[in-house]
């Protein structure tokens, strides 16, 4: 790890360099430990955390429910990722990559399970019929934006807030090749948000939902410590006016309270949880939005 490392010829699994996430990380795939997952009695069965990636599943079936589909409603569990459940047979059984969110659609005669967070949201987007377009351009347009989220997010989240927050040690070329990318992906939203409404045209679509999780966060300053001020993100006006506007929406600000042990509900079984909340929980949401 010292500036003057050099690789060796084959490498070896260290646990201690594994920093903030050195319970968990591994290099080998497969279950740790037998556990069952719990079933709930609604169509969708979503197993998740409250990450970027674990609220586009939740904000999903929210924004389905806000639209007027009863058939949306889900169940959504509490998987402690910091704890390992993403390794139980259970967990490995609906996801093999151990990662969430993982969902369990159980709406038809048979069970089946969708993993990969742009999977759920293209599967409930085409079974409801709503977020993506059916065909041609328009469609062609979304899929587009929602694959190049999927394709950036690793940048922002295992390059960028990983070398800047989470990192045992600061390693100033990693930092500075992070923070690049991700301002530069910014700036590719930027400069898209300044022709159009929303990134895939006029009509807001799965491929902002994926983004916004991502992007959201960071503009609000919620992640990374003080990465908003670090990345500057007041230059990127136009995000600015897209995130304030996705923010509002009633779905939205449910989804991100879904599987939030610190603000929000751990699990959802029904609209009624929210109800548990104290009223500041989600004036909180809305005002750091």
């Amino acid at each position: 790890m010292a500036e003057d490392y050099v690789p060796p010829k084959v490498w070896t699994w260290d646990k201690a360099n594994g920093g903030a996430f050195a319970s968990v990380n591994r290099p080998v795939a497969g279950p740790t430990s037998e556990k069952e997952l719990p079933i709930g009695a609604h169509p969708f069965q979503v197993y998740s955390l409250g990450t970027p990636n674990g609220q586009k599943a939740t904000i999903m079936l929210e924004e389905l429910l806000q639209l007027g589909f009863a058939e949306a409603e889900y169940d959504a569990w509490l998987i402690k990722i910091f704890e390992g459940d993403q390794f139980s047979s259970g967990f490995v059984d609906i996801n093999p990559n151990s990662k969430i969110p993982a969902m369990v659609d159980r709406s038809g005669p048979e069970p089946f399970r969708v993993f990969e967070s742009g999977a759920i949201l293209m599967h409930l987007a085409e079974k409801f019929g709503v977020l993506l377009p059916t065909s041609g351009a328009a469609r062609a347009e979304c899929l587009s934006w929602l694959f190049w989220q999927i394709g950036s997010a690793p940048f922002i989240g295992g390059g960028f807030g990983h070398f800047y927050h989470y990192a045992p040690m600061k390693i100033e070329y990693a930092i500075d090749r992070y923070a690049m990318e991700t301002k530069r992906l910014f700036d590719v939203a930027n400069r898209q948000l300044a022709k159009t409404r929303f990134l895939a045209g006029d009509d807001y679509t799965i491929a902002d939902l994926a983004t916004y999780t991502w992007f959201g966060n960071l503009y609000r300053g919620e992640a990374y410590g003080e990465a908003a001020t670090f990345l500057s993100m007041h230059e990127y006006e136009h995000v600015g006016r897209w995130v304030g506007e996705i923010n509002a929406r009633p779905g939205v600000l449910r989804g991100r309270l879904v599987n939030n042990s610190a603000k929000g509900i751990p699990e959802r079984h029904s609209a009624a949880d929210f109800d548990a909340l104290p009223p500041e929980s989600l004036e909180q949401i809305i005002q750091n939005k």
